[in-house]
């Protein structure tokens, strides 16, 4: 819970870090700088070099992420760090600090939950792998399409957040997908949802990307689709139900040809297909029928409790 009205809002930086032992001084002096007022957190997550000891020198709260994994790091985050507002960005040293208070302010005004810095528009050459680029642009026309938004950076790092957010949205992947779930249990709770255009950096020499374009990738890919099915059911078992009378018509297609033709039906397999697939395009659509309304209802359970611990 926040504050007295007439209190100043306790500010929460969040640096997640694996081996950012040549930039993390560089990354807490800056957001220092920028945010005085702050509190400054720098996890360590199975860091096997002096990364804690670098950021607790530069007057950092270090704190220890024993599981390996961006998305096991923000559960952290968010179980332990008690703040009004949070800003969390990475400790590579590629978000900009001197942007923190354009990307505070919409919260800090009651303007928007949460504000994503959005970097494709701004990005230096070697910042960005074209497959990363591409990747994004895919993420990204699919959530605008299934959760209708209009978001232009789906898996930025650099996000300034409050506590409906904290609050609201469950943390479960363990991973880099973790900022695609970030983003659809915003959209989904129907938090407001902020872009800050940012530049993004090329990594200082000395610091190495975690980010495996393929494996990772593939696990934003998994994480989406099963967000799909999970908040959007009758969406994504009715267009399969759809796909599955299509291919049932077209299997049929013979068969009642052949019967106003001669009266006789003499494509026993195709009838028998076609009637299996109509049957399974019914029952798929009466599931995500049944999934809708107890998703509903799960919603509504979801935000009383959530109004009752505030």
């Amino acid at each position: 819970m926040a504050g007295p009205m007439n209190s100043k809002p306790r500010i929460a930086v969040l640096i997640p870090c694996h081996n950012e032992q040549a930039t993390i001084a560089r990354v807490v002096d800056d957001f220092r700088a920028q945010l005085p007022e702050a509190t400054i957190y720098v996890f360590d997550n199975c860091c096997t070099d002096e990364t804690g000891a670098v950021a607790a020198e530069h007057g950092a709260v270090v704190v220890r992420e024993p599981r390996k994994g961006k998305g096991f790091v923000i559960e952290r985050m968010l179980d332990t760090v008690d703040a009004d507002v949070y800003l969390m960005a990475d400790g590579d040293d590629t978000y900009p600090a001197d942007r923190a208070r354009a990307m505070l302010e919409p919260v800090l005004s009651g303007e928007a939950d949460m504000v994503v810095g959005a970097r494709l528009s701004e990005f230096a050459d070697r910042s960005f792998r074209p497959l990363h680029v591409l990747g994004n642009k895919l993420v990204r026309e699919l959530i605008n399409r299934i959760f209708h938004a209009n978001l232009t950076d789906i898996l930025s790092g650099y996000r300034a957040f409050n506590r409906r957010v904290v609050n609201r949205v469950p943390i479960v992947s363990g991973g880099f997908e973790v900022e695609t779930e970030l983003t659809i249990h915003t959209l989904y709770y129907r938090l407001r949802i902020v872009e800050v255009q940012v530049p993004y950096r090329a990594r200082p020499d000395g610091s190495v990307s975690k980010l495996h374009t393929f494996r990772d990738g593939a696990r934003v890919l998994w994480k989406l689709f099963n967000l799909f099915r999970a908040f959007k059911p009758l969406t994504f078992f009715g267009s399969a139900a759809i796909v599955l009378f299509a291919l049932g018509l077209l299997a049929g297609w013979n068969p009642v040809r052949d019967y106003f033709s001669t009266g006789q039906v003499a494509h026993y397999p195709s009838a028998i297909l076609a009637s299996g697939l109509m049957v399974l395009s019914g029952i798929v659509l009466i599931l995500g029928i049944l999934l809708h309304a107890i998703n509903w209802r799960f919603k509504e359970l979801h935000d009383v409790l959530v109004r009752g611990r505030q």
